[in-house]
């Protein structure tokens, strides 16, 4: 990898308040430029040729960071972080829920099963990928009851449909879980650990 300087502009190609959160929070300054791509033709298409859900996830973290670096008021040789998530369950996968009937669905199907969330993240700069990353952290739900469900449901409201698990880890979601396998971070949506560590290679950071 290139070494780069610590000035190099780290673009976040998401409108993700999650993803941002979890990077500021761990000391980097990223601007957030919210991307429009077509992530259920890109899924379809990839799921209709029979590709693995991990590398459904890469390509959409890929499709997100080269739509942001090709832009035409891109930032000149800024660091492009895109992420994307596919959740698995007995060879399903599961997309965000579009109401919460649906999200109530999802869960009850997912309750005491075991799933795994395939967590990609890529970096770009100057159109092209430099760092692909992925990670498969593995969550096992608890037989919670019904009227559990409901009740968080109704806390949580319609916040949870960001979510492609319909969960909130770092809240009272965490109480719909038996067991977890992976870094809460992964969970959340981005591997922070091996991206840092990929941007401290690069020497974007010290």
């Amino acid at each position: 990898m290139t070494r780069l300087q610590r000035d190099t502009p780290l673009i976040l190609a998401s409108g993700s308040r999650t993803r941002l959160d979890l990077l500021q929070h761990a000391g980097l300054h990223v601007r957030a430029c919210p991307v429009h791509v077509d992530e259920a033709t890109i899924r379809d298409e990839a799921r209709a040729r029979g590709v693995e859900s991990g590398e459904i996830a890469v390509a959409l973290a890929h499709a997100k960071a080269r739509y942001y670096s090709l832009r035409p008021d891109a930032e000149e040789g800024a660091l492009v972080i895109a992420a994307d998530q596919i959740l698995t369950c007995e060879d399903r996968q599961i997309d965000k829920a579009p109401d919460m009937t649906a999200l109530r669905d999802i869960l009850i199907f997912l309750r005491g099963r075991t799933h795994i969330l395939h967590t990609a993240c890529v970096i770009y700069q100057h159109g092209a990928p430099i760092w692909t990353h992925l990670a498969r952290p593995r969550l096992q739900m608890r037989h919670f009851s019904e009227a559990f469900l409901d009740d968080y449901l109704h806390q949580a409201g319609e916040a949870v449909l960001s979510s492609v698990g319909g969960y909130q880890i770092e809240g009272r979601g965490v109480q719909l879980f038996e067991k977890i396998e992976g870094a809460y971070d992964e969970i959340r949506g981005l591997p922070l650990l091996p991206l840092l560590a990929a941007l401290r290679l690069l020497g974007a950071m010290a």
